[in-house]
This record gives C-alpha cells, sequence and structure tokens, in this order.
C-alpha cells in the first residue's frame, strides 16, 4: 500500500518538526523544507527512517517566490526519486517567523518580509505545487492565535495571518471539484523558540497567558503536531473551509 506524503515547509524545527514526526508515526512519509539549517533538516529525516517512513529534505525559502519554479521541479524530482510517484497528498504551509514591534514602528521592509513569508509565500507556493497534489488530498495553512487575540505588538504578523484566513475559505471553494480539503489551523501560545522563545522563557508571559486559559497551562509542541495530525487524518474528510483554533481555550 502507498503511504500518503506529506509536504511541510519550514519543518526542520518547532512546530512544523514536530508535526512532521507525527505524522511519520501515523504512516505518513514526508517532504519537509528548511531555509538554513540543513543539519538539522537531515537529523529530522534521520528520526523519520528511525520510525521505519521515507523522509526527503530539500531546501526553500518561502519568502522569495523567484525560487518557486524550481523548488517545484525539485520537489517532482524527488518523489520520481524516492518514491516512484508523480504527486503527493498533504501540503503543509508551516513555515514563518514572528515580528514583535507596534504598527507605529514598524518599517516598510519589516512589512514587505512579512507580506513575503507568511501571505505572498504561501499563496503562490501552493498555487504552483497543485498540479503535484492528489485529488482528494489536503491542504492545511497555518494561522494563528493573534487573529483573534489581540497582543499590542503582534498587529502586523496577524494581519499576514488574517489574510491567509480568508484565503483558505477561497481555496476550499475553488479547489472542492478535486475533492482537496483546505483548512487553516490557528495555535495559541506554544512553548518554541519561535520568536526567541518568548512563551517558553519568559517566566512572566508563561504565566500570564496560562491565566488566562480555560486548560490553564501554555500550549506544547505536542499539542500542535496532534491537531495537525488529526486535521489531515481520513476521519476529518468533511471538514474544510474551517479555521481550526488549537489553543487550549485561551483569552475566553
Amino acid at each position: 500500500m502507498n503511504h500518503k506524503i506529506a509536504l511541510i515547509t519550514g519543518a526542520n524545527r518547532g512546530l512544523g518538526k514536530n508535526a512532521a514526526l507525527k505524522l511519520a508515526a501515523k504512516g505518513v512519509d514526508i517532504l519537509l523544507t528548511y531555509r538554513s539549517h540543513e543539519e538539522e533538516a537531515q537529523a529530522v529525516v534521520q528520526e523519520i527512517e528511525a520510525l521505519g517512513g521515507r523522509a526527503a529534505a530539500l531546501r526553500l525559502d518561502v519568502g522569495d517566490s523567484q525560487q518557486f519554479d524550481s523548488f517545484v521541479a525539485e520537489v517532482n524530482a524527488t518523489l520520481h526519486r524516492h518514491w516512484q510517484r508523480e504527486r503527493f497528498d498533504y501540503l503543509v504551509n508551516n513555515a514563518g517567523h514572528g515580528h514583535y514591534k507596534p504598527f507605529t514602528e514598524t518599517t516598510e521592509e519589516e512589512f514587505d518580509a512579512l507580506v513575503n513569508v507568511h501571505f505572498k509565500g504561501p499563496y503562490f507556493l501552493t498555487q504552483k505545487l497543485l498540479p503535484l497534489i492528489n485529488d482528494g488530498g489536503r491542504i492545511l495553512n497555518i494561522s494563528s492565535g493573534l487573529t483573534r487575540i489581540t497582543y499590542p505588538g503582534s498587529g502586523t504578523y496577524a494581519a499576514m495571518k488574517g489574510a491567509m484566513e480568508v484565503l483558505t475559505r477561497y481555496q476550499a471553494k475553488e479547489l472542492g471539484a478535486r475533492q482537496i480539503r483546505v483548512n487553516i489551523l490557528a495555535p495559541g501560545a506554544i512553548e518554541t523558540d519561535f520568536g526567541g522563545g518568548r512563551v517558553r522563557d519568559n517566566k512572566e508571559i508563561n504565566a500570564t497567558i496560562a491565566a488566562l486559559t480555560a486548560l490553564g497551562r501554555v500550549g506544547q509542541p505536542d499539542d500542535i503536531g496532534d491537531a495537525i495530525s488529526a486535521i489531515l487524518s481520513e476521519e476529518t474528510g468533511w471538514i474544510t473551509a474551517q479555521r481550526i483554533e488549537a489553543s487550549g481555550g485561551q483569552a475566553l
């Protein structure tokens, strides 16, 4: 039986890595991308192979759309070489970086970088990868709890994620004829090295968020990896065009 294959951007560390390992544990093979930390990406490949799965890592800067044609060609070649397949099943648009500055202080350069990585990148990367995604496949975009919960300094980042939330609904509508389900997952605050590890390492921030959360703690990477794995599972085939928040009930 052919294993499903997931392409996850930015899966050399953090939530992307966690999702890759969770999916691999369920028998999904992984094509992961990294921007600059090849050694981390290859370590994830080895972890997946140790679980009995197949994996490959490709370099990609999601913020540079000029790379996308050559990247798609590389994905195509890798699918043939590693899997003797022409298509993959799941696309997870995960790659990104944090930004913590008030609207009044954000520069045009910072704004453009956020647009390129969090909106323009996933927009055109998904468009160009569509011929390689199986009919009946899944696309999962990654948003943020910050599109609902307002924390001063996160407005520019959250606005890009808000754009992705609207786009997700349109993608679901337009790709429905191919039976491709498109959803977007909005993690709450998670203990990772994202944004310099603020939530994980700053005890004051951590305690404040935990106190505002129904389940009484800050999220762990496993919470999100498990959610991604669940949303991509065969059991959720009737769910599409949804923003799904995984925040433990933060700021209700």
